[in-house]
């Protein structure tokens, strides 16, 4: 396999994991990043020789048109994540999460694939023990879940390309985030030995990154059979409540104190259930587990402890 693929973001918390995995699995990737948080997530890929990086910013549509023709697959991961951060930078949130992604959609021709990772926070409030699958009606709540689901209209209208509606994403990264649900639990209850829950019964759905890393490969082999429908992408065995997950951690930390008390809310009001059947019905299979995701945070404590990096 000698695709050549063009990942934007991909010094981020998914790209500096699918970054060397894609090499590994004998592609040539080229990451486009603008490296505003002074990142070095990727610097064991450089001796690679079929590695590349571009420093630039994928709102910089020039450099853009000039790259894009060069390349079998695009992935775009370049993103303001997050609603929080949607919300307080709203324009800016809009050029690079809605109109770079249609830009990218614009600029390649149908011989390029493109691979785009939603969230299925867009699904926002599921009707109880009902599992949301692909033909769900969407209902995003927050900016950030409106322009995915955007995003993914346009490109899924095109025919051009596969969109992955991403589980909520757990597991480390060179480019550790530990504001995600899982990550930050646990980081929580290593330092803390307490876990404070708000909104408690609200489930959602988890996947580690490095499946997710494996679902964009599977994306690029099986392109044909996959392009122009979405795919959720998570672990079958983890629709789990706030309250679920918490407890699951406490298997790991016994001296862990759970207590329940609604001093916030979610922002996309994330409270749903999740079918995978259709990408597992296609061969695609999660290997990481929850508990996976949970051993490996209490084994990095500490170092995660130490990090340089803040969250995002």
């Amino acid at each position: 396999m000698k695709e050549n693929i063009l990942i934007t973001g991909g010094s981020g918390y998914i790209g500096s994991v699918l970054t060397p995995f894609l090499l590994e699995n004998g592609c040539k990737v080229t990451v486009l990043d603008s490296l505003i948080f002074n990142q070095n997530s990727l610097l064991s890929s450089f001796s690679n020789p079929n590695f590349n990086f571009i420093k630039g910013d994928v709102t910089d549509f020039e450099l853009m048109k000039k790259i894009l023709p060069n390349y079998d697959v695009v992935i775009p991961l370049a993103a303001m994540v997050g609603a929080p951060a949607c919300c307080q930078h709203p324009d800016l949130a809009k050029r690079v999460n809605y109109d770079a992604v249609v830009f990218i959609i614009e600029n390649t021709t149908s011989k390029q694939k493109i691979l785009f990772p939603n969230t299925n926070s867009g699904y926002g409030i599921g009707q109880k023990n009902k599992f949301c699958d692909e033909t769900t009606p969407l209902n995003p709540i927050s900016l950030y879940g409106k322009l995915k689901v955007d995003a993914e209209k346009e490109l899924l209208k095109s025919k051009k390309g596969i969109s992955l509606r991403l589980a909520t994403v757990f597991g480390i990264s060179p480019r550790m985030r530990l504001d995600l649900l899982v990550n930050d639990f646990t980081f929580r209850a290593c330092q803390d030995k307490s876990l404070i829950l708000f909104e408690g019964d609200f489930k959602r759905n988890y996947i580690h990154i490095r499946d997710v890393a494996r679902a964009f490969l599977f994306g690029i082999e099986n392109f044909e059979k996959m392009k122009g429908e979405a795919y959720n992408i998570g672990l079958s065995t983890a629709n789990l409540s706030k309250n679920e997950l918490a407890n699951k951690i406490k298997e790991k930390i016994k001296d862990l104190y759970i207590h329940s008390s609604e001093i916030g809310s979610d922002p996309d009001k994330r409270d749903y259930i999740v079918s995978n059947n259709k990408i597992e019905s296609l061969g695609y299979k999660p290997k990481y587990s929850l508990e996976d995701g949970i051993a490996e945070i209490i084994k990095a404590f500490p170092v995660l402890v130490k990090s340089q990096y803040k969250n995002i």
